[in-house]
Order: C-alpha cells, then sequence, then structure tokens
C-alpha cells in the first residue's frame, strides 16, 4: 500500500506551519486598521495616534530587516524560528491584556515588527532549502498564498471578532496561531546550520539583475501606495460608491490578490522573468486606467480587481528573484528587498497625501501608475553583454 514518504510529511508540515506563520504575521500588522476606533476608544487616545500603530511598524520592519539578517545569519533556524514566534506570540497576548495602556500596546506592536523583521528574510530559504532547487519558486508560492490570506481572512476576521468580542479578542487568536506553528517548527525543522542549505546562496548570482529586481520592489510598491493608501477617498469621490459599497470593492480586491499569488506560484520555476514583468505591466495599466476611467463603477471594480491580481505576484515574484539572483547570502538579499518594499509602503503614502491637495486622488493614481511603468522600464530595459567570467560567479561573503 503506497503512502507518503515520513520525510516528505515532515516537509510539507513545517511549510504548512510557516504558511500558518506568515498569515499570522501579515494579519498582526494589518489589523489595527479595521479596529482604529475601537482602540482609539477604549485606550482614550486621538484616532491618529492609534494610526501610527501602523505606520510606525512598518517603518520598525524597513530599518531593522538588514542588520536582523546580518545578526542571525549563522543562528540554527529552527531555534531562531521558534525564537521569532514566541515573541509573535508573547506580544499578542501583551496586546489582549485587559490593562494594557497606549505605551505598553505601542512596545508590543514594536516587538512584533522586530519578530517579522527577521522571520521574512528568513522563511523563504527555510522553505525552499526543504526541497530540491527547482522548486523553489513553487514554494515560495506557497508562502505568498499564507501571506495574502491575511488580507482577504485574517483582516476581515479579525475586525468582525473585535467588533463582536472586543478588540483584544483577535490579538488572543494570533497568539495561539503563532503558538501552533512555533509548536511544529520546533519539532520537524532540522536544526542544522543556514550555510549548509542550497537555499544560502543564490542559485544564478547576478548583481546587476538583483540591483534592478530591488529598484523594481520600491518604484511598484511606491506607485501601488501613492493611490491605493487613499482608496476609500478614490471611491467615494471618483467612483460615487457608498459606504456600505466599499468592503465589497475591498473584499474583491484582496480576493484576485490571491488568486493571482495561486496562479502566479507554479509558474516562477518556469517563466520567473515573465512572471515579474507581467505583473508589473498590468499593475501599470489598472492604476492608470483608475485614473482615466475610475468614475465608472464596473470599471473601477474591474481594474481595482486588476489591481489586486497584480500587486500581490509582484512582490511575490521579486522575492522568488531575489532568492535566484542574490549575489551573497540570500538571507542578506531579501532583507534588502524587504526593507525596499517598506520604504515604498511610506514613500508611496507620503507622496500621495503630498498631492492630494495639489492634483486630487485622480492625480495620486495617475503618479502610481508612472512609478510603476518606470518600473516596467527598467525590467524590460536590455543590460550589458555579460562575458564568460562576468556576474555568474557567485559572490560569497566571508562568515
Amino acid at each position: 500500500m503506497g503512502g507518503v514518504r515520513p520525510a516528505a510529511r515532515r516537509r510539507a508540515a513545517v511549510v504548512a506551519a510557516l504558511m500558518l506563520a506568515a498569515f499570522t504575521f501579515n494579519t498582526a500588522e494589518n489589523l489595527p486598521v479595521g479596529l482604529l476606533s475601537l482602540m482609539a476608544a477604549d485606550l482614550r487616545v486621538p484616532l491618529g495616534q492609534v494610526g501610527t500603530l501602523v505606520t510606525g511598524y512598518g517603518l520598525t520592519v524597513a530599518v531593522v530587516s538588514l542588520p536582523a539578517a546580518r545578526i542571525t545569519r549563522s543562528v540554527p533556524r529552527r531555534y531562531l524560528l521558534t525564537g521569532l514566534l514566541g515573541l509573535l506570540c508573547a506580544a499578542s497576548w501583551v496586546s489582549a491584556l485587559g490593562s494594557v495602556s497606549y505605551g505598553l500596546l505601542l512596545a508590543a506592536r514594536v516587538v512584533t515588527a522586530l519578530a517579522q523583521a527577521s522571520f521574512w528574510v528568513v522563511m523563504g530559504p527555510v522553505a525552499v532549502g526543504l526541497f530540491p532547487p527547482e522548486r523553489r519558486g513553487r514554494v515560495m508560492g506557497l508562502l505568498s498564498v499564507g501571506g495574502s490570506l491575511a488580507t482577504v481572512l485574517g483582516v476581515p476576521a479579525g475586525t468582525w471578532l473585535g467588533g463582536h468580542g472586543g478588540w483584544r479578542a483577535p490579538f488572543v487568536v494570533l497568539g495561539a496561531l503563532a503558538l501552533v506553528s512555533l509548536v511544529v517548527i520546533a519539532a520537524l525543522l532540522p536544526a542544522s546550520r543556514p550555510q549548509e542549505s542550497h537555499a544560502a546562496y543564490g542559485a544564478d548570482p547576478d548583481r546587476r539583475r538583483f540591483l534592478v529586481v530591488v529598484a523594481t520592489t520600491a518604484l511598484s510598491v511606491t506607485g501601488v501606495f501613492a493611490g491605493f493608501t487613499y482608496v476609500v477617498a478614490f471611491l467615494d469621490e471618483v467612483g460615487g460608491f457608498g459606504k456600505d459599497a466599499v468592503g465589497g470593492v475591498l473584499f474583491a480586491f484582496g480576493a484576485a490578490a490571491l488568486a493571482g499569488v495561486a496562479l502566479t506560484g507554479p509558474l516562477l520555476d518556469r517563466f520567473p522573468r515573465a512572471t515579474l514583468t507581467v505583473p508589473v505591466a498590468t499593475q501599470a495599466a489598472a492604476l492608470l486606467g483608475l485614473c482615466a476611467a475610475g468614475s465608472s463603477q464596473v470599471a473601477a471594480v474591474a481594474l481595482f480587481m486588476l489591481l489586486g491580481a497584480s500587486v500581490a505576484p509582484v512582490f511575490m515574484a521579486t522575492q522568488s528573484q531575489v532568492l535566484r539572483v542574490a549575489p551573497g547570502r540570500t538571507e542578506s538579499a531579501l532583507a534588502v528587498n524587504s526593507a525596499a518594499f517598506n520604504v515604498g509602503v511610506a514613500a508611496g503614502s507620503l507622496l500621495g497625501g503630498a498631492l492630494l491637495p495639489v492634483v486630487g486622488v485622480r492625480g495620486a493614481f495617475l503618479a502610481g501608475g508612472l512609478l510603476s511603468a518606470g518600473a516596467l522600464a527598467l525590467l524590460v530595459r536590455p543590460g550589458p553583454r555579460a562575458s564568460s567570467a562576468s556576474v555568474r560567479t557567485p559572490v560569497v561573503p566571508a562568515e
């Protein structure tokens, strides 16, 4: 009687635990967006002050990612991931304390952000290191599905639970989910040294391509958030949607993002460049289309779904490309890409906010589309021809 080999079951369980951890971290990062009013009223602080729980989180991840990758580069991944998930579990439950103050909540958010900064740069190499090199893209696709589910399921479910059971209740659940991931990884992930895995270094090192991918991340994310940060204002002022319809449009956006990740993931290994170039192109088209035709509600919904189906695959594809072309240790390379992403989020939000009083919300989406088009131009621009002794030689940093 045939069956799945134990080693295969163990690998599958570890990947599932990492997917759950990615879902939990992403939900923890964005959950306050849906609970701002409840948290502000309960903690008796202004709404804007509670909003810093989100913006400060992203900036912390951006600043800490690369130093954290360098500091932890020699720590066995089982011990590192177990510790990071322990921090997530503890910080989530501290956030749920009935006596928690705004200051303690902010401290818990910082701890969670510090843990996430390290988690994102080791999650990919750990998962792909369990499988043959030719399956790197497929594994990264699975991890991205876990992260994308936070937008479609985690934040809406947490918002609903917070509205019915108090804003602290979702944090209790997040702590429990983190504990499940911790137990599985502590029990099943080997404690080998990280540099012993084939995923510790790029499969096809190329310094120029790595810089192009990182620049693409920064430009495309800045472009998205220049417009999408103000999506509610766009739906109201340009699309004429009522407040009751906004949630439906955002759900359609999230569902399309999940579908885009699920469809693109299996193609990452076969078509590494196309799976990045095509989503960047459709992202630019969606943002420019919203600027031009967003006043039509049918067109607006379709274009927001196209945007969702593009945005999530772009970051997934850049992460997969970084694993392929990293000129040194993949953890450091992924940390640079993660920092570029978070800087893009902050820069895009600031750019859109600066443009609103000058050119309106349509203009913010236009700027986002032009930045995305710039990222596309960077991707398709032909590079210098490589000589036989050029960039393909791995650059291995000293331990």
